[in-house]
């Protein structure tokens, strides 16, 4: 593991919470003193999860658990009961941190452990298996089907990417970090935490509430940005649904967001007009691709080298090619495996080549762009291939849609399923956006009809939590409407 401690600041704070901050020391002295409880308590190589808010408390239970020689399980908190159940059987847990005793109980763990940090740790009944050799972390992904995947990571795929990004971002001079997504999610995580670590930058790791974040699907804008201003954050990471609230919440000139250097966007594509209306409103924005068998980020736009409408190009630790059949496929610093599935035979961050399941292709000067799922493309009546996600873009691009998906498998031509940015848009206003996007489209992919629909959202399963729509359960959801429209 990289010496995380060596970019420490000999002075000022390093972390920095709802309730004050901490020093290098204090943080050393908290990590050291976990990782002594950690060790005493539990068998070698035990799995421990953590169910919690952001704050300097999870950063300093994560790395005590590296410290400890064991696995970490983040558990989000937009999971549901059964899907923390899963999880924590899946990796065999013995250890619960959670702030709430009677959750921890409900889910297994009732016997309280004392620990030198303010979070309580509960242990369990020893569950049957074990995690893979040389997996430090399990993180289950939301993904597209209801049962989450735990993804296999090893300790030096996490670092060395962390490493890479603060040398990417080196020239910025980022002194300081705020953590806008949960913990738990490995793009804040790794991307965020331990890059700003590494840049021996502070990270301002607050309850989500505080910065505007609540649950899967509720953003408030305004919270988010008074959190940036107070805090004088200098980087961010941003899922595109938050960047899109952001941007139709400043002003011109908004002083809520001088102080940001560099804000990172991904979890899923960003549609190029959302990049272009941010700069052009201020934000200092870079879309990024990445996914979680990969240890989170991928491909990157930088300062000096970004082309808009990609994902940038490939990190120096990543190989990226395209099969024939147009998947991307990743090599360098890819998972182990999923948990309780066949891994193949290399160990975590042993070169080899992941399919992402993602289509795109490559630029004559090596910039990434995503096409498309490759389980996602539509065959037309007529023959045509169609990745839905263009359409989707094009219209999530022209400021008027939040959401839209695009169906037409088998049929004449496309339809849309539209959630309007503004609840009470006139249909008018509707036809038009979309009139604006047929315009940018050949024929097989434009869309011949268009009906509202209520979001899409991970409280009704059909989104995840990054706002990447479950399609097979939105298209259920919307069946009537989607009949409706081609009979008519």
């Amino acid at each position: 593991m990289i010496n995380w401690r060596a970019n420490l600041p000999a002075s000022g704070a390093v972390l920095e919470g709802a309730h004050g901050s901490w020093s290098a020391s204090v943080l050393i002295e908290r990590v050291e003193a976990l990782a002594q409880m950690l060790r005493a308590t539990f068998r070698p190589g035990a799995a421990l999860a953590i169910l919690a808010d952001n704050g300097p408390e999870w950063i300093a239970i994560d790395l005590a658990v590296h410290e400890a020689g064991m696995t970490l399980v983040p558990l989000p908190s937009f999971f549901t009961p059964p899907q923390w159940r899963h999880a924590l059987t899946q990796a065999a847990v013995d250890g619960l941190f959670c702030v709430d005793a009677a959750l921890a109980g409900a889910l297994g763990y009732t016997t309280a452990v004392a620990t030198p940090g303010a979070l309580s740790l509960y242990a369990g009944a020893r569950l049957p298996g074990t995690v893979p050799p040389g997996v430090q972390k399990v993180t289950f992904t939301s993904g597209t089907t209801a049962q989450p995947k735990g993804v296999c990571l090893g300790s030096s795929q996490q670092w060395a990417l962390a490493q890479v990004l603060a040398d990417a971002l080196a020239g910025l001079n980022i002194r300081r970090h705020l953590n806008l997504l949960p913990l738990s999610v490995l793009l804040e995580n790794i991307a965020g935490t331990y890059t700003a670590m590494l840049s021996g930058a502070r990270n301002i790791s607050l309850p989500l509430a505080m910065t505007g974040l609540r649950g899967a699907a509720s953003f408030d804008p305004g919270v988010c940005l008074a959190a940036i201003a107070a805090t004088r954050a200098e980087s961010v990471i941003l899922l595109p649904q938050m960047l899109q609230a952001l941007v139709a919440a400043v002003r011109p000139d908004d002083p809520r967001i001088a102080s940001l250097k560099f804000i990172a966007v991904g979890g899923a594509r960003t549609p190029k007009a959302l990049i272009e209306a941010a700069q052009a409103r201020g934000f200092p924005v870079y879309e990024g691709y990445g996914l979680s068998e990969c240890g989170s980020v991928v491909s990157l736009n930088l300062p000096g080298q970004a082309r808009i409408g990609s994902a940038g190009k490939p990190l120096p630790n990543r190989s990226v090619r395209i099969a024939p059949d147009g998947e991307i496929e990743v090599g360098g610093g890819v998972m182990a495996g999923y948990l309780g599935q066949a891994s193949g035979d290399h160990a975590p961050g042993q070169d080899t080549w992941l399919g992402t399941g993602d289509i795109g292709h490559l630029d004559a000067d090596g910039y990434l762009y995503i096409d498309g799922r490759k389980n996602n493309v539509l065959v037309t009546a007529y023959g045509r291939n169609v990745s839905p996600e263009w359409p989707e873009s094009l219209l999530l691009g022209t400021g008027v849609m939040a959401q839209a998906m695009v169906v037409g498998d088998a049929r004449a031509y496309l339809a849309a399923a539209i959630v309007p940015l503004q609840a009470d848009a006139p249909d008018a206003v509707i036809d038009a956006a979309v009139e604006r996007v047929n315009q940018e489209l050949p024929d097989y992919a434009r869309i011949g009809a268009w009906f509202r629909t209520a979001p899409f959202s991970e409280a009704d399963g059909t989104a995840t939590v990054n706002g990447r729509l479950r399609r097979d359960t939105a298209r259920l959801r919307c069946a009537a409407h989607i009949e409706q429209i081609y009979q008519s």
